[in-house]
Protein backbone atom coordinates (compact mmCIF):
# COMPACT_ATOMS: atom_id res chain seq x y z
CA UNK A 1 0.00 0.00 0.00
CA UNK A 2 1.14 3.66 -0.79
CA UNK A 3 1.12 6.24 2.16
CA UNK A 4 1.88 9.77 1.83
CA UNK A 5 3.59 11.06 4.78
CA UNK A 6 4.09 15.40 5.53
CA UNK A 7 7.35 17.18 6.26
CA UNK A 8 8.29 20.01 8.26
CA UNK A 9 8.72 22.86 6.56
CA UNK A 10 12.28 23.50 7.42
CA UNK A 11 13.98 20.49 8.39
CA UNK A 12 11.85 18.24 6.32
CA UNK A 13 11.41 15.18 8.51
CA UNK A 14 8.73 13.13 7.72
CA UNK A 15 5.69 12.90 9.99
CA UNK A 16 6.91 16.11 12.08
CA UNK A 17 4.54 18.60 12.54
CA UNK A 18 5.41 22.06 13.88
CA UNK A 19 2.88 25.05 14.29
CA UNK A 20 3.74 27.71 12.35
CA UNK A 21 2.66 31.77 13.23
CA UNK A 22 3.16 31.88 9.51
CA UNK A 23 0.49 31.42 7.39
CA UNK A 24 0.95 28.28 5.21
CA UNK A 25 0.16 30.38 1.64
CA UNK A 26 3.43 32.78 2.65
CA UNK A 27 5.73 30.31 3.63
CA UNK A 28 4.79 28.25 0.96
CA UNK A 29 7.85 28.75 -1.33
CA UNK A 30 10.05 28.67 0.93
CA UNK A 31 9.57 25.67 2.25
CA UNK A 32 11.34 22.26 1.79
CA UNK A 33 8.69 19.94 0.21
CA UNK A 34 8.03 22.59 -2.58
CA UNK A 35 11.83 22.44 -3.25
CA UNK A 36 12.05 18.74 -3.22
CA UNK A 37 8.93 18.72 -5.20
CA UNK A 38 10.09 21.38 -7.87
CA UNK A 39 13.25 19.49 -8.15
CA UNK A 40 11.05 16.36 -8.77
CA UNK A 41 9.68 18.47 -11.85
CA UNK A 42 12.67 19.22 -13.34
CA UNK A 43 14.28 16.08 -12.94
CA UNK A 44 11.31 14.43 -14.77
CA UNK A 45 11.80 15.58 -17.94
CA UNK A 46 15.39 14.13 -18.75
CA UNK A 47 14.23 11.07 -16.93
CA UNK A 48 11.20 10.52 -19.14
CA UNK A 49 13.00 10.89 -21.95
CA UNK A 50 15.82 8.63 -21.25
CA UNK A 51 12.42 5.98 -19.99
CA UNK A 52 10.56 6.71 -23.16
CA UNK A 53 13.59 6.38 -25.62
CA UNK A 54 14.01 3.35 -24.04
CA UNK A 55 10.82 1.75 -23.69
CA UNK A 56 9.93 2.82 -27.67
CA UNK A 57 13.33 1.92 -29.13
CA UNK A 58 12.87 -1.95 -27.10
CA UNK A 59 9.38 -2.43 -27.94
CA UNK A 60 9.52 -1.20 -31.93
CA UNK A 61 12.66 -3.87 -32.37
CA UNK A 62 11.02 -6.59 -30.66
CA UNK A 63 7.76 -5.84 -32.64
CA UNK A 64 10.35 -5.71 -35.93
CA UNK A 65 12.14 -9.07 -35.07
CA UNK A 66 9.04 -10.76 -34.04
CA UNK A 67 9.30 -12.54 -37.39
CA UNK A 68 12.51 -14.08 -36.19
CA UNK A 69 13.12 -16.09 -32.90
CA UNK A 70 14.93 -12.88 -31.76
CA UNK A 71 11.78 -10.81 -31.22
CA UNK A 72 10.21 -12.76 -28.11
CA UNK A 73 13.54 -12.22 -25.99
CA UNK A 74 14.44 -8.92 -27.18
CA UNK A 75 10.51 -7.81 -26.31
CA UNK A 76 11.08 -9.39 -22.87
CA UNK A 77 14.64 -7.89 -22.06
CA UNK A 78 12.75 -4.55 -23.04
CA UNK A 79 9.84 -4.84 -20.27
CA UNK A 80 12.74 -6.44 -17.74
CA UNK A 81 14.15 -2.64 -18.59
CA UNK A 82 11.30 -0.91 -17.99
CA UNK A 83 10.65 -2.94 -14.83
CA UNK A 84 14.13 -1.78 -13.66
CA UNK A 85 13.45 1.98 -14.28
CA UNK A 86 10.19 1.69 -12.55
CA UNK A 87 12.12 0.92 -9.63
CA UNK A 88 13.84 3.83 -9.75
CA UNK A 89 11.36 6.16 -10.53
CA UNK A 90 9.52 4.36 -7.22
CA UNK A 91 12.54 5.24 -5.19
CA UNK A 92 13.08 8.88 -6.52
CA UNK A 93 9.06 9.47 -5.98
CA UNK A 94 9.97 7.74 -2.49
CA UNK A 95 13.39 10.18 -1.95
CA UNK A 96 11.52 13.72 -3.45
CA UNK A 97 8.02 13.39 -2.69
CA UNK A 98 7.63 11.10 0.35
CA UNK A 99 5.59 9.03 -1.56
CA UNK A 100 5.84 5.34 -0.15
CA UNK A 101 4.48 2.93 -2.60
CA UNK A 102 5.51 -0.91 -1.91
CA UNK A 103 7.17 -3.18 -4.60
CA UNK A 104 4.90 -4.52 -7.11
CA UNK A 105 4.29 -8.61 -6.91
CA UNK A 106 7.29 -10.48 -8.08
CA UNK A 107 7.97 -12.65 -11.08
CA UNK A 108 5.90 -15.94 -11.51
CA UNK A 109 7.92 -18.36 -12.58
CA UNK A 110 6.72 -21.68 -13.18
CA UNK A 111 10.41 -23.57 -13.67
CA UNK A 112 13.87 -22.30 -14.13
CA UNK A 113 15.88 -21.05 -16.59
CA UNK A 114 16.00 -18.61 -19.40
CA UNK A 115 12.53 -19.22 -21.18
CA UNK A 116 10.86 -19.25 -17.99
CA UNK A 117 12.01 -16.30 -17.12
CA UNK A 118 10.83 -14.60 -20.38
CA UNK A 119 7.23 -16.08 -20.17
CA UNK A 120 7.20 -14.56 -16.59
CA UNK A 121 8.47 -11.03 -17.67
CA UNK A 122 5.90 -10.90 -20.67
CA UNK A 123 2.38 -12.09 -18.36
CA UNK A 124 3.47 -9.67 -15.50
CA UNK A 125 0.63 -7.16 -15.23
CA UNK A 126 3.69 -5.00 -13.63
CA UNK A 127 5.87 -5.46 -17.02
CA UNK A 128 3.36 -3.86 -18.89
CA UNK A 129 2.21 -1.41 -16.51
CA UNK A 130 5.57 0.13 -16.59
CA UNK A 131 5.69 0.23 -19.77
CA UNK A 132 2.61 2.60 -20.17
CA UNK A 133 4.39 4.59 -17.44
CA UNK A 134 7.23 4.61 -19.11
CA UNK A 135 5.09 6.25 -22.42
CA UNK A 136 2.88 7.93 -20.89
CA UNK A 137 5.06 10.14 -18.55
CA UNK A 138 6.77 12.30 -21.38
CA UNK A 139 4.10 14.06 -22.72
CA UNK A 140 2.80 14.75 -18.77
CA UNK A 141 6.68 15.56 -18.01
CA UNK A 142 7.01 17.68 -20.90
CA UNK A 143 3.97 19.91 -19.44
CA UNK A 144 4.90 20.08 -16.03
CA UNK A 145 8.11 21.23 -16.36
CA UNK A 146 6.90 23.92 -18.79
CA UNK A 147 4.20 25.22 -16.12
CA UNK A 148 6.52 25.12 -13.46
CA UNK A 149 9.76 26.71 -14.77
CA UNK A 150 7.72 29.07 -16.15
CA UNK A 151 5.82 29.80 -13.09
CA UNK A 152 8.69 29.60 -11.00
CA UNK A 153 10.88 32.04 -13.30
CA UNK A 154 8.62 34.71 -14.21
CA UNK A 155 7.09 34.82 -10.31
CA UNK A 156 10.43 35.30 -8.97
CA UNK A 157 11.70 37.69 -12.04
CA UNK A 158 9.16 39.85 -11.81
CA UNK A 159 9.20 39.69 -7.69
CA UNK A 160 12.33 40.90 -7.50
CA UNK A 161 12.26 43.61 -10.59
CA UNK A 162 12.56 46.56 -8.72
CA UNK A 163 15.93 45.35 -7.99
CA UNK A 164 17.54 44.42 -11.26
CA UNK A 165 15.12 47.40 -13.59
CA UNK A 166 18.37 49.84 -13.41
CA UNK A 167 19.66 46.69 -15.70
CA UNK A 168 17.98 48.04 -18.94
CA UNK A 169 18.79 52.41 -18.84
CA UNK A 170 22.03 51.17 -18.04
CA UNK A 171 23.43 48.38 -20.52
CA UNK A 172 20.09 47.68 -22.93
CA UNK A 173 19.39 51.31 -23.51
CA UNK A 174 15.98 51.28 -22.59
CA UNK A 175 13.37 53.06 -19.75
CA UNK A 176 12.70 49.66 -18.72
CA UNK A 177 11.13 46.18 -19.21
CA UNK A 178 9.63 47.05 -22.26
CA UNK A 179 5.67 45.88 -21.65
CA UNK A 180 4.92 46.42 -25.11
CA UNK A 181 6.01 47.71 -28.81
CA UNK A 182 5.43 48.19 -32.02
CA UNK A 183 6.93 50.64 -34.78
CA UNK A 184 5.31 53.61 -33.01
CA UNK A 185 4.34 52.88 -29.71
CA UNK A 186 6.62 51.61 -26.92
CA UNK A 187 5.46 50.91 -23.08
CA UNK A 188 7.90 50.29 -20.09
CA UNK A 189 7.79 49.36 -16.63
CA UNK A 190 9.67 52.19 -15.68
CA UNK A 191 8.15 54.34 -13.14
CA UNK A 192 7.72 53.53 -9.39
CA UNK A 193 4.28 53.04 -9.88
CA UNK A 194 4.91 50.33 -12.59
CA UNK A 195 7.44 48.92 -10.79
CA UNK A 196 5.64 48.28 -7.53
CA UNK A 197 2.22 47.01 -9.85
CA UNK A 198 4.92 44.63 -11.78
CA UNK A 199 6.51 43.19 -7.94
CA UNK A 200 3.15 42.71 -6.86
CA UNK A 201 2.49 40.28 -10.09
CA UNK A 202 5.32 38.66 -9.31
CA UNK A 203 4.77 37.86 -5.50
CA UNK A 204 1.13 36.90 -6.59
CA UNK A 205 2.98 34.25 -9.07
CA UNK A 206 5.31 32.85 -6.33
CA UNK A 207 2.85 32.38 -3.94
CA UNK A 208 0.76 30.66 -6.49
CA UNK A 209 4.18 28.76 -7.92
CA UNK A 210 4.06 26.02 -4.66
CA UNK A 211 0.38 25.36 -4.80
CA UNK A 212 0.68 25.14 -8.86
CA UNK A 213 3.78 22.32 -8.40
CA UNK A 214 1.69 20.49 -5.75
CA UNK A 215 -0.78 20.04 -8.42
CA UNK A 216 1.30 18.77 -11.08
CA UNK A 217 2.98 16.67 -8.52
CA UNK A 218 -0.06 14.87 -7.41
CA UNK A 219 -0.60 13.52 -10.39
CA UNK A 220 2.62 11.96 -10.56
CA UNK A 221 1.87 10.28 -7.33
CA UNK A 222 -0.78 8.87 -9.05
CA UNK A 223 0.58 7.72 -12.11
CA UNK A 224 3.56 5.87 -9.81
CA UNK A 225 1.19 4.40 -7.49
CA UNK A 226 -1.51 3.52 -9.71
CA UNK A 227 1.19 1.97 -12.27
CA UNK A 228 4.33 1.34 -10.48
CA UNK A 229 3.07 -0.19 -7.10
CA UNK A 230 1.11 -3.26 -6.58
CA UNK A 231 -2.12 -3.83 -7.40
CA UNK A 232 -4.76 -3.76 -4.98
CA UNK A 233 -5.24 -7.54 -5.46
CA UNK A 234 -1.24 -8.32 -4.81
CA UNK A 235 -1.71 -6.02 -1.66
CA UNK A 236 -4.56 -8.66 -0.72
CA UNK A 237 -2.62 -11.26 -0.43
CA UNK A 238 -0.07 -10.27 0.75
CA UNK A 239 -2.08 -8.90 3.75
CA UNK A 240 -4.13 -12.29 3.96
CA UNK A 241 -0.86 -14.29 4.30
CA UNK A 242 0.17 -11.78 6.82
CA UNK A 243 -3.05 -12.63 8.35
CA UNK A 244 -2.90 -16.15 8.29
CA UNK A 245 0.54 -16.04 10.45
CA UNK A 246 -1.25 -13.91 12.61
CA UNK A 247 -4.04 -16.99 13.07
CA UNK A 248 -1.40 -19.64 12.94
CA UNK A 249 0.58 -17.70 15.72
CA UNK A 250 -2.26 -17.43 17.91
CA UNK A 251 -4.28 -21.34 17.34
CA UNK A 252 -0.70 -22.46 18.50
CA UNK A 253 -0.38 -19.45 21.38
CA UNK A 254 -3.92 -21.25 22.31
CA UNK A 255 -2.88 -24.65 22.20
CA UNK A 256 0.42 -23.80 24.23
CA UNK A 257 -2.02 -22.18 27.21
CA UNK A 258 -4.60 -25.15 27.17
CA UNK A 259 -1.85 -27.52 27.06
CA UNK A 260 -0.04 -25.75 30.43
CA UNK A 261 -3.57 -24.63 32.04
CA UNK A 262 -4.20 -28.87 32.02
CA UNK A 263 -0.15 -29.50 33.01
CA UNK A 264 -0.03 -27.20 35.77
CA UNK A 265 -3.85 -27.07 36.83
CA UNK A 266 -6.06 -30.47 36.46
CA UNK A 267 -3.77 -32.97 35.49
CA UNK A 268 -1.66 -32.10 38.82
CA UNK A 269 -4.53 -32.49 41.03
CA UNK A 270 -5.21 -35.60 39.64
CA UNK A 271 -2.06 -36.91 40.02
CA UNK A 272 -2.09 -35.32 43.59
CA UNK A 273 -5.48 -37.27 44.12
CA UNK A 274 -4.44 -40.92 42.43
CA UNK A 275 -2.24 -40.57 45.21
CA UNK A 276 -4.19 -39.64 47.89
CA UNK A 277 -6.99 -42.64 47.29
CA UNK A 278 -3.53 -45.02 46.58
CA UNK A 279 -2.86 -44.11 50.34
CA UNK A 280 -6.14 -44.22 51.73
CA UNK A 281 -7.05 -47.84 50.01
CA UNK A 282 -3.54 -48.82 51.81
CA UNK A 283 -4.95 -47.36 55.47
CA UNK A 284 -8.27 -48.61 54.83
CA UNK A 285 -7.69 -52.00 56.86
CA UNK A 286 -5.08 -50.47 59.73
CA UNK A 287 -6.66 -46.86 60.62
CA UNK A 288 -10.17 -46.49 58.56
CA UNK A 289 -10.91 -42.86 60.57
CA UNK A 290 -7.53 -42.09 58.79
CA UNK A 291 -8.79 -43.36 55.43
CA UNK A 292 -12.03 -41.65 55.65
CA UNK A 293 -10.13 -38.32 56.49
CA UNK A 294 -8.22 -38.82 53.02
CA UNK A 295 -10.92 -40.12 50.84
CA UNK A 296 -12.84 -36.71 52.29
CA UNK A 297 -9.86 -34.45 51.29
CA UNK A 298 -9.76 -36.43 47.89
CA UNK A 299 -13.76 -35.71 47.31
CA UNK A 300 -12.56 -32.02 47.71
CA UNK A 301 -9.87 -32.08 45.40
CA UNK A 302 -12.04 -34.23 43.02
CA UNK A 303 -14.36 -30.50 43.14
CA UNK A 304 -11.50 -28.02 42.64
CA UNK A 305 -10.20 -30.67 39.57
CA UNK A 306 -13.70 -29.93 38.08
CA UNK A 307 -14.06 -26.50 38.62
CA UNK A 308 -10.54 -25.91 36.84
CA UNK A 309 -11.94 -28.21 33.72
CA UNK A 310 -14.92 -26.10 33.72
CA UNK A 311 -12.98 -22.76 33.38
CA UNK A 312 -11.02 -24.31 30.76
CA UNK A 313 -13.52 -25.31 29.16
CA UNK A 314 -15.54 -22.17 29.00
CA UNK A 315 -12.57 -20.52 27.93
CA UNK A 316 -12.12 -22.70 25.01
CA UNK A 317 -16.04 -22.36 24.39
CA UNK A 318 -18.48 -21.82 26.56
CA UNK A 319 -21.20 -23.96 26.56
CA UNK A 320 -24.02 -20.60 27.07
CA UNK A 321 -22.85 -19.20 24.23
CA UNK A 322 -23.56 -22.54 21.32
CA UNK A 323 -26.82 -22.73 23.57
CA UNK A 324 -28.54 -19.63 24.05
CA UNK A 325 -25.79 -17.28 22.17
CA UNK A 326 -24.07 -13.38 22.58
CA UNK A 327 -26.86 -12.23 24.80
CA UNK A 328 -26.63 -15.10 27.53
CA UNK A 329 -22.90 -15.72 27.26
CA UNK A 330 -21.86 -11.93 27.43
CA UNK A 331 -24.73 -11.63 30.45
CA UNK A 332 -22.02 -14.85 32.19
CA UNK A 333 -19.16 -12.96 31.47
CA UNK A 334 -20.70 -9.42 33.12
CA UNK A 335 -21.96 -11.65 36.23
CA UNK A 336 -17.53 -12.42 36.73
CA UNK A 337 -16.50 -8.60 36.18
CA UNK A 338 -15.44 -6.84 39.47
CA UNK A 339 -17.82 -3.52 38.54
CA UNK A 340 -21.60 -3.63 37.25
CA UNK A 341 -21.54 -3.99 33.54
CA UNK A 342 -24.43 -3.38 31.58
CA UNK A 343 -25.15 -5.68 28.62
CA UNK A 344 -27.23 -5.09 25.72
CA UNK A 345 -27.17 -6.91 22.86
CA UNK A 346 -29.56 -6.13 19.41
CA UNK A 347 -29.46 -9.16 17.14
CA UNK A 348 -32.04 -10.00 15.37
CA UNK A 349 -30.53 -13.55 14.26
CA UNK A 350 -27.22 -15.28 15.62
CA UNK A 351 -23.92 -14.96 13.11
CA UNK A 352 -21.42 -17.82 12.28
CA UNK A 353 -20.05 -19.74 14.86
CA UNK A 354 -16.62 -18.03 14.26
CA UNK A 355 -17.28 -14.47 14.39
CA UNK A 356 -19.67 -15.18 17.29
CA UNK A 357 -16.88 -16.87 19.27
CA UNK A 358 -14.25 -14.05 18.30
CA UNK A 359 -16.83 -11.36 19.83
CA UNK A 360 -17.35 -13.39 22.64
CA UNK A 361 -13.58 -13.46 23.42
CA UNK A 362 -13.11 -9.92 22.59
CA UNK A 363 -15.67 -8.83 24.82
CA UNK A 364 -14.61 -11.45 27.61
CA UNK A 365 -10.70 -9.78 27.27
CA UNK A 366 -12.03 -6.06 27.33
CA UNK A 367 -14.02 -6.90 30.80
CA UNK A 368 -10.93 -8.75 32.09
CA UNK A 369 -9.30 -5.44 31.47
CA UNK A 370 -11.37 -3.14 33.33
CA UNK A 371 -11.73 -5.47 36.31
CA UNK A 372 -7.66 -5.71 36.39
CA UNK A 373 -6.45 -1.89 35.24
CA UNK A 374 -9.63 0.57 34.67
CA UNK A 375 -10.20 1.14 38.26
CA UNK A 376 -14.30 1.73 37.12
CA UNK A 377 -17.45 1.68 38.71
CA UNK A 378 -19.83 1.25 35.94
CA UNK A 379 -19.58 -0.86 32.25
CA UNK A 380 -21.52 -1.13 29.52
CA UNK A 381 -21.59 -3.43 26.74
CA UNK A 382 -23.10 -3.01 23.54
CA UNK A 383 -23.91 -5.54 20.27
CA UNK A 384 -25.19 -4.54 17.01
CA UNK A 385 -25.58 -4.97 13.30
CA UNK A 386 -25.01 -2.50 10.74
CA UNK A 387 -25.46 -3.78 7.53
CA UNK A 388 -22.72 -6.62 6.62
CA UNK A 389 -20.92 -5.62 10.43
CA UNK A 390 -21.30 -6.73 13.54
CA UNK A 391 -20.16 -3.59 15.93
CA UNK A 392 -19.07 -3.90 19.38
CA UNK A 393 -18.51 -1.84 22.30
CA UNK A 394 -17.17 -1.89 25.22
CA UNK A 395 -17.77 1.49 27.56
CA UNK A 396 -16.31 2.16 30.93
CA UNK A 397 -15.54 5.22 33.28
CA UNK A 398 -12.28 4.17 34.42
CA UNK A 399 -8.77 6.14 34.46
CA UNK A 400 -8.39 5.56 30.77
CA UNK A 401 -5.04 5.53 29.18
CA UNK A 402 -5.59 2.62 27.51
CA UNK A 403 -3.36 2.33 24.25
CA UNK A 404 -3.68 -0.27 21.31
CA UNK A 405 0.12 -0.11 20.28
CA UNK A 406 1.76 0.09 23.55
CA UNK A 407 2.60 -3.80 23.49
CA UNK A 408 -0.47 -4.71 25.71
CA UNK A 409 -3.47 -7.31 25.21
CA UNK A 410 -4.67 -4.33 23.31
CA UNK A 411 -2.37 -5.05 20.77
CA UNK A 412 -2.86 -8.71 20.60
CA UNK A 413 -6.76 -8.28 20.19
CA UNK A 414 -6.23 -5.99 17.52
CA UNK A 415 -4.18 -8.76 15.59
CA UNK A 416 -7.09 -11.29 16.42
CA UNK A 417 -9.84 -9.17 15.05
CA UNK A 418 -7.62 -8.09 12.08
CA UNK A 419 -6.90 -11.42 10.88
CA UNK A 420 -10.51 -11.90 10.11
CA UNK A 421 -11.17 -8.50 8.39
CA UNK A 422 -11.68 -6.75 11.69
CA UNK A 423 -11.19 -3.40 13.34
CA UNK A 424 -10.20 -2.11 17.05
CA UNK A 425 -10.49 1.22 17.69
CA UNK A 426 -9.42 2.59 21.27
CA UNK A 427 -10.37 6.04 22.97
CA UNK A 428 -8.94 6.50 26.17
CA UNK A 429 -7.77 9.87 26.95
CA UNK A 430 -6.19 10.39 30.44
CA UNK A 431 -8.95 10.30 32.94
CA UNK A 432 -11.30 8.42 31.19
CA UNK A 433 -13.44 7.13 29.87
CA UNK A 434 -12.67 4.72 27.91
CA UNK A 435 -14.47 3.66 24.82
CA UNK A 436 -13.61 0.57 23.01
CA UNK A 437 -15.01 -0.49 19.51
CA UNK A 438 -14.69 -3.51 17.43
CA UNK A 439 -16.16 -4.45 13.99
CA UNK A 440 -16.36 -8.05 12.70
CA UNK A 441 -17.62 -9.34 9.13
CA UNK A 442 -21.07 -10.58 9.69
CA UNK A 443 -21.39 -13.87 8.51
CA UNK A 444 -24.85 -15.20 9.11
CA UNK A 445 -24.61 -18.87 7.89
CA UNK A 446 -24.51 -21.07 11.14
CA UNK A 447 -23.31 -24.69 10.44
Amino acid sequence: MATDYGYDSGLGFPGTVRRHRVPAGLRAPFEGRTWREFGYVLLSLPISIVMFTYAVTMISLGAGLLVTFLGIPVFAAGLAGCRGLGALERARARGLLGLEVGDPEPLSRRGSGFMAWMGAVLKSGTSWRTLLYSVIQLPWATFSFVVAVNFWVYGWALLTYPLWFWVFPAYVGQDGLQLYGDQGHHIYLDNPFEIGVTALVGLLFTLATPWIVRALTTVDRVMVHGLLGPTRLSARVVELESDRGVVVDTAAADLRRIERDLHDGAQARLVALAMDLGLAKEKLTEDPAAAARMVDEAHGEVKTALQELRDLARGIHPAVLTDRGLDAALSSVASRCTVPVQVEVDLAERPAPAIEGIAYFTVSELLQNISKHSRATFAAVDVWRVENRLMLQVVDNGVGGADVSSGSGLTGLAERLDAVDGILVVDSPAGGPTRVTAELPWRGDRV
